[in-house]
C-alpha cells in the first residue's frame, strides 16, 4: 500500500454524531476523474462531472476525505510510483485537496491485502485519517469499490459509468446517479444499515 497523507488543518467531524459519516473515500478512476487507461500523464488527468463541488460540500462540513485507487499499471511494468504520485497530485490540485491517497500497486492476484475488493486500502485511510472504518463511506464506480466497502465494514455508493456492468448495479446496496448525489446520500443518517 502507498501514498501520501496530507496534514490538515480541516476541522474534524464531532465525535460520534451518528448523523454523517467520519470520513469519505474515493475511488480515483472513473469517480473523480475520467478513466484514463494506465494514465501517467498529468496532463491528461480530467475532472469527472460534480468532482470538485462534490469534494467542497464535504470540506464545508469539515468531513475528512481520501482515495483508494487500484493501480495495477505499476505492477504490470507500465506505470512507475512517481508517476502514479504525479497524476494523484495534479488530481488533488484540481479538486482542491484530498486529506490522504492511497494505491495497491500489485497485480490482480497477487494475494494482496490492499487490491479493491480486499479491504486494505479502506482500512489504511481510515487509519490515517484516524476515524473507524464503520463509519466511513466509500464512493466507487465498480463493484470492487463497493465490495471493499463491505469487507472494511463502511457503506459503499456505487456512482455507475458506461464502465459499470448492469449486474454491478443491480447488485449494489445503493447507487447514486452522479457524484454530487452520492455524497449528499453518504452525508444522510446512518440508520446502521451496512451493505
Amino acid at each position: 500500500m502507498t501514498g501520501h497523507p496530507r496534514p490538515t488543518a480541516r476541522p474534524r467531524p464531532e465525535a460520534d454524531t451518528g448523523r454523517r459519516p467520519a470520513a469519505v473515500l474515493f475511488d480515483r478512476d472513473g469517480t473523480l476523474v475520467e478513466d484514463v487507461p494506465y494514465n501517467g500523464d498529468p496532463d491528461r488527468v480530467r475532472l469527472r462531472p460534480g468532482a470538485r463541488e462534490a469534494l467542497e460540500v464535504l470540506r464545508a462540513r469539515g468531513v475528512p476525505t481520501a482515495v483508494v485507487s487500484n493501480q495495477s499499471g505499476i505492477g504490470r511494468g507500465l506505470l512507475t510510483h512517481h508517476a502514479v504520485q504525479q497524476v494523484n497530485a495534479r488530481a488533488d490540485a484540481l479538486l482542491g485537496g484530498l486529506d490522504a491517497w492511497l494505491y495497491c500497486p500489485h497485480l490482480p492476484g497477487a494475494g494482496c491485502d490492499c487490491r479493491k475488493p480486499a479491504p486494505g486500502l479502506v482500512l489504511e485511510a481510515a487509519g490515517r485519517l484516524g476515524v473507524p472504518a464503520d463509519r466511513c463511506v466509500l464512493i466507487g464506480d465498480i463493484a470492487a469499490d463497493v465490495l471493499a466497502a463491505r469487507a472494511a465494514g463502511a457503506r459503499g455508493i456505487l456512482v455507475p459509468t458506461a464502465a459499470t456492468r448492469p449486474e454491478e448495479i443491480a447488485a449494489a446496496p445503493r447507487t447514486a446517479d452522479d457524484l454530487l448525489t452520492a455524497v449528499h446520500a453518504a452525508l444522510a443518517p446512518d440508520r446502521g444499515e451496512r451493505p
